[in-house]
C-alpha cells in the first residue's frame, strides 16, 4: 500500500441516492449509445466511429509484437528470414502505411498463416514459407495482409467488438469497453490483425475485408513493384 495514500473514512450512502445515480447512469449510457449509432450512421458507421485512431493502436501492436517474438520462436534460418525481408522491403516500399516502422520475422512454427500489424510489423510462419512455391506467392501474402493494414480493418474490428461490448453491457459500457481495451490490449490486436490462434481469440476478417485485401495486394505484386 502507498504511504502517500490516506484511509478515506467510509460514506454512508442511501439505497434511493444509489437508485437514482444508478438510473442517470443508465441513462447516460443509453442516450450516447443511441447518438453514437445516429450521428455515425447506422452500426456500422458507429464501429469506425469507436475504432482506435492510429496514435493509440500502433504503440499497443508494437508492444503485442514484442510479447509475440517473446512467446513464439524466432525462425534461425537466415537464408529464410532474407528471402522475407528482400520481399517484404519491396512492397514496404510502396505500401500507403505512413510512420510505418517496418519489420520482417519468420517465426519458426509449421502453422500455415501470416500477419501484419499496424506499425507494419510482418510475421511470416516458416509452415508457410516452406509451402509457397516462389517469392511472388510470398509477395502476393504479405500484399494481402499489409493491405488488412492500408484499409484499417484490425481498427474497425477492435470498434466493432468495443460496439458489441456497448450492446450487451449496457450501463456504463462504452466507458467500460474502453477500460477492458486497455486491459486486454496485446490479445485483442493480435486477434483483429488476423493472428487470434496465437492468443486463443478467434476473429476472422469477414469476405469484404478479404476481397479488399486482395485488391490492395494486386498493387503490391512483384511486376508492378
Amino acid at each position: 500500500m502507498c504511504e502517500n495514500h490516506n484511509v478515506a473514512r467510509p460514506q454512508v450512502v442511501s439505497l434511493d441516492s444509489m437508485h437514482r445515480r444508478d438510473v442517470v447512469r443508465r441513462l447516460w449510457a443509453g442516450t450516447m449509445l443511441i447518438g453514437v449509432t445516429s450521428a455515425a450512421g447506422g452500426c456500422a458507421g458507429a464501429a469506425d466511429f469507436l475504432a482506435p485512431s492510429d496514435a493509440d493502436l500502433v504503440p499497443m501492436a508494437a508492444a503485442a509484437w514484442e510479447e509475440t517474438k517473446k512467446q513464439t520462436p524466432i525462425s534461425k534460418d537466415a537464408r529464410a528470414n532474407q528471402r522475407l525481408q528482400s520481399v517484404g522491403n519491396k512492397i514496404a516500399s510502396v505500401a500507403n502505411v505512413p510512420g510505418a516502422q517496418w519489420e520482417f520475422v519468420v517465426f519458426d512454427s509449421e502453422e500455415k498463416n501470416a500477419f501484419c500489424l499496424p506499425g507494419g510489423k510482418v510475421g511470416f510462419y516458416k509452415g508457410l514459407l516452406d509451402f509457397v512455391d516462389n517469392d511472388d506467392q510470398i509477395a502476393a501474402v504479405v500484399g494481402h495482409e499489409v493491405g488488412h493494414v492500408v484499409l484499417r480493418h484490425a481498427a474497425r474490428r477492435i470498434g466493432q467488438e468495443t460496439l458489441t461490448s456497448v450492446a450487451i453491457q449496457g450501463a456504463g459500457a462504452i466507458v467500460g469497453s474502453q477500460v477492458q481495451l486497455s486491459s486486454e490490449s496485446l490479445n485483442m490486436v493480435m486477434a483483429a490483425a488476423g493472428a487470434g490462434a496465437q492468443v486463443g481469440i478467434l476473429l476472422p476478417f469477414s469476405r469484404s475485408n478479404e476481397t479488399d485485401a486482395d485488391r490492395i495486394g494486386v498493387e503490391h505484386e512483384p511486376g508492378r513493384l
